[in-house]
């Protein structure tokens, strides 16, 4: 409430990560990765020095002052940039500082030979490692060795088809960056129905390359597709799909993280992971960039010499591996906060709400005496759910409704229970498609979905979610789940998020830990007993 208050946040979001944002006090952290991000981004120590004296109530310390300028100072100090004949080169102007770097030993089977005493060979194979291990040591290098050049492939827009908003042309751009050594490699943040699909297809207009697009699902592949085809010129025979039912190549190729990490056995390789080599790709682009797993991560630590573009609703991982993300995909280039979007009516407004339900006697005792592994279960399997459920339906008479969930035998007896059809990851993408199909025509107003759910649900009228159990304490999926419901509503509806959980229990625990991200991007959750849970919040 505070006259300055959002242009403050406006220059602090540039440099620190907000923590918590309840509704009257935010609270951000300085780090050096968020500060090494502001550095990729262009933003100086004076700057951040100049708005942190600004609007700070008190007298900034000055250890304070003099750790950001020491941290913000680190970065490019060292330089990965490109040598004769194609190849690389670690330089920097402090002969010392390289040579200190260089006898750590997880840079030092990184380098080549020394070439001066300001520069060693790097070998290509070794472009993102080597950032990797350079970030570890607080020592994270500028990567100014530019892209090889991918296949031309020119995506042109279909501008009489939808209309480009600024903040998705911004993103599209800032990643950009005019074509030039800083750009082309970065991450851009944007929640869920804020339209990161369309920052993508922006980003492939720009290129003007080959494309490989590497998703969460079958279901995310038909809607890269799907919005390939209705908002560029490229054509349906140039967009190939390499997934289970088929392995195809083509200019632009639509594939998913499974597909790449399948392989017969532990014992053997990543056999897909070729598909990086493919062709010459002149841009990858990581939906959901937050998820990638360990050996995507290893592949893409490969193709440092390709643009890459992340796309992601949150950068939170759960393995604290947001550091391998900024060094191989790229820093961060554009961020949007959520409640903004949602002031500006991009994001439909939601209501959160936590509903606490009691154990029936019976399972309280079952409960008390199960392992703990076996107590958040048990919990999140509550009977007590489902007439709390039936109450929340009954609250919003009309709504379009998903369900969703953890556990199948919950989730089955649920559908059954509601009428309701059931989707999980063992039904058939036909049979997905065509229910997904009748909820966006009206014809099937509730869905029970499983973990599928989580991700890519191009079903822009659900506004109401009602999550009736989640996978323990994921800030991640609680992001994405609430993602499920914030596409605008034609009319100015909102949304309406809903949690059970079991009070008392590890389950309520986890819950609280899993609401922290939405808290922090300055959602409110309402706490109700199942009696009252029925009434529109």
């Amino acid at each position: 409430h505070a006259p300055l208050a959002e242009e403050a946040r406006s220059a602090v979001a540039r440099f620190a990560e907000l923590e918590r944002s309840p509704e009257h006090f935010h609270t951000y952290r300085i780090t050096p990765l968020s500060l090494w991000n502001a550095a990729a981004s262009g933003l100086d120590a004076a700057s951040i020095v100049s708005a942190l004296e600004r609007f700070s109530r008190y007298p900034v310390p000055e250890n304070v002052l003099a750790d950001v300028r020491d941290l913000l100072g680190r970065y490019g100090r060292l330089r990965i940039v490109a040598g004769e004949g194609g190849a690389l080169a670690l330089e920097s102007e402090e002969p010392a500082l390289l040579a200190e770097i260089s006898r750590r030993a997880e840079v030092r089977d990184l380098l080549g030979e020394r070439l001066s005493p300001r520069a060693f060979r790097v070998p290509l194979r070794h472009r993102g490692t080597l950032k990797q291990a350079l970030l570890a040591a607080g020592w994270p290098a500028e990567d100014l060795a530019g892209y090889v050049e991918g296949t031309p492939f020119r995506v042109a827009l279909r501008g009489d088809r939808f209309e480009v908003r600024a903040y998705q042309r911004e993103a599209a751009e800032a990643f950009f960056a005019g074509g030039g050594e800083r750009g082309g490699s970065g991450v851009v943040v944007l929640p869920c129905g804020a339209g990161k699909t369309i920052v993508g297809l922006l980003a492939m207009s720009l290129v003007n390359q080959t494309t490989l697009v590497l998703t969460t699902g079958g279901t995310a592949v038909a809607q890269w597709r799907r919005e390939i085809l209705e908002k560029t010129q490229v054509r349906p025979d140039e967009i190939a799909e390499y997934t289970g039912q088929r392995k195809d190549v083509g200019p632009v190729t639509l594939t998913t993280y499974q597909m790449l990490t399948h392989r017969a056995s532990r014992s053997e390789d990543f056999p897909h992971l070729r598909l990086f080599q493919e062709r010459e790709w002149g841009l990858i682009v990581y939906d959901e960039v937050h998820l990638l797993p360990a050996p995507v991560f290893r592949a893409t630590a490969e193709v440092q010499a390709r643009r890459r573009l992340g796309l992601t609703a949150t950068l939170v991982r759960e393995d604290g591996l947001e550091g391998d993300v900024f060094t191989l995909i790229g820093p961060r280039k554009y961020d949007a906060p959520w409640r903004d979007l949602e002031a500006q009516g991009w994001i439909a407004e939601a209501t959160c709400t936590e509903v606490r339900c009691s154990f029936p006697p019976d399972r309280r005792m079952d409960y008390a005496l199960a392992p703990d592994r076996g107590k958040f279960r048990i919990a999140a399997e509550n009977p007590a759910k489902l007439p709390a459920l039936r109450e929340i339906l009954a609250g919003h008479p009309g709504a379009r409704t998903l369900v969703i969930g953890q556990f199948l035998e919950q989730l089955r007896g649920t559908a059954e229970a509601l009428g309701a059809p059931l989707v999980t990851g063992a039904t058939a993408g036909r049979e997905r498609e065509r229910l997904y199909g009748e909820f966006r025509e009206g014809r099937v107003p509730l869905l029970v979905l499983s973990k599928v759910g989580n991700f890519a649900l191009d079903l822009p009228d659900a506004d109401l979610l009602v999550q009736v159990s989640g996978t323990y304490g994921s800030r991640q999926e609680e992001a994405q789940r609430l993602g499920r419901i914030l596409r605008p509503k034609a009319d100015g509806r909102g949304a309406h998020f809903y949690t059970l959980v079991t009070r008392d229990t590890r389950e309520q625990d986890f819950a609280l830990h899993r609401q922290l991200f939405l808290t922090e991007q300055g959602y409110t959750y309402r706490i109700r007993e199942p009696e009252a849970a029925g009434s529109p919040a």
